[in-house]
């Protein structure tokens, strides 16, 4: 969650300009009942960098400090912006080996903020968001630090029985990828903007061809390095957005990590700040490398996860495309115009890869 970007604005310039998605009023009500060092007025930033749900960082006049999730504007998809949904698995996952931010609380009640949300604890730390940020913050050592309790922090994560946690009802256990195809073969009809006809070409060589799932894990759903907040030295003191985590097949989160990633000599782009070329990166093949020895899970059909991992990610990004046209966010950040080009790069990235693995 950076807070590269984001805008502070005190209480009296709240009562000049209010910040969509924010009700001033309504959130000082709520966190006065349930917070008690809490002192108003509160002063909100809201974070840029993410490209789902609407986060902001809350400061109090005493220099407390929280952050509040909440759906888009409009353009919701229930399944992808359950704020109790998300709430409940960091809840249940603050005892175990994955760090989550402490969670406060969370809201169903429209008429607090005209949407449902959560608020959890601020965490202290860097967020690596792009180029900028690796530079001014990390050196090569904790680069490779960062890489290296990342892939660690996955493998704990897959590691937790869900039953252990109090989330083994969190979603079914078996035909994780099936299920992903058709989930995502639904979402494209809702969401594109255009053809793209590797879309349904990716989906029926995968759905003919789905590897045997090893086992059933906690699997995050968007696992990427700017989605964990760190520590100066490098190690992960949160995991953050949660929203498409469900049960499933755990190398599903590696095929995610690994299209997010970024070696010096690929072609494509999955986003346009995805990171790992900067010096002091692991490379691809050591990332998988780490997860296959510290998790001893077999990866010989790791291209697989990875053909889905593009597939869904430009589906994902239209998606969003979508949404920030029509206005569910606010203004469109730097970037997100790209994703017209973007989306059909993936799709044909998915394509080749099915195609070398022989799918």
């Amino acid at each position: 969650m950076s807070f590269c970007g984001a805008i502070p604005l005190d209480g009296a310039q709240m009562a000049e300009r209010q910040i969509a998605g924010i009700d001033e009023k309504g959130i000082a009500g709520w966190m006065t009942e349930r917070v008690e060092e809490v002192e108003l007025p509160l002063a909100f930033e809201r974070i840029t960098g993410g490209l789902s749900n609407m986060t902001f960082s809350m400061s109090d006049a005493a220099g407390h400090r929280w952050v509040l999730r909440r759906p888009p504007l409009h353009g919701v998809q229930q399944s992808a912006h359950d704020m109790a949904r998300e709430h409940r698995i960091m809840k249940a996952l603050r005892a175990s080996a994955v760090p989550v931010p402490p969670v406060v609380g969370e809201c169903e009640d429209l008429d607090v903020i005209g949407a449902p949300f959560f608020v959890m604890r601020y965490v202290d730390g860097i967020v690596l968001r792009n180029a900028h940020v690796v530079t001014a913050e990390t050196n090569e050592a904790t680069r490779t630090r960062a890489c290296e309790s990342m892939v660690d922090t996955l493998v704990a994560l897959h590691d937790i029985a869900p039953d252990d946690v109090g989330l083994g009802d969190l979603g079914r256990h078996e035909h994780y990828c099936a299920r992903q195809l058709r989930r995502w073969l639904g979402q494209w009809e809702k969401v594109h903007t255009r053809d793209v006809a590797e879309i349904s070409q990716i989906h029926d060589r995968l759905s003919a061809d789905i590897p045997a799932q090893q086992d059933t894990s906690i699997v995050h759903g968007d696992y990427r390095l700017d989605n964990l907040i760190l520590r100066s030295g490098g190690t992960v003191a949160a995991v953050v957005d949660w929203e498409l985590c469900t049960l499933g097949d755990p190398l599903a989160d590696l095929g995610t990590l690994y299209v997010y990633w970024r070696d010096p000599a690929d072609d494509v782009r999955s986003l346009p700040n995805s990171m790992g070329d900067q010096h002091g990166f692991l490379s691809k093949r050591e990332l998988v490398a780490r997860y296959g020895q510290m998790s001893g899970r077999d990866l010989s059909d790791l291209d697989f996860y990875v053909a889905l991992a593009y597939w869904r990610l430009a589906i994902i990004l239209e998606g969003v495309y979508s949404r920030f046209s029509s206005g569910a966010y606010g203004d469109m950040p730097d970037g997100v115009e790209t994703f017209d080009r973007t989306v059909p790069a993936l799709a044909r990235a998915a394509l080749d890869t099915a195609e070398r693995a022989g799918r």
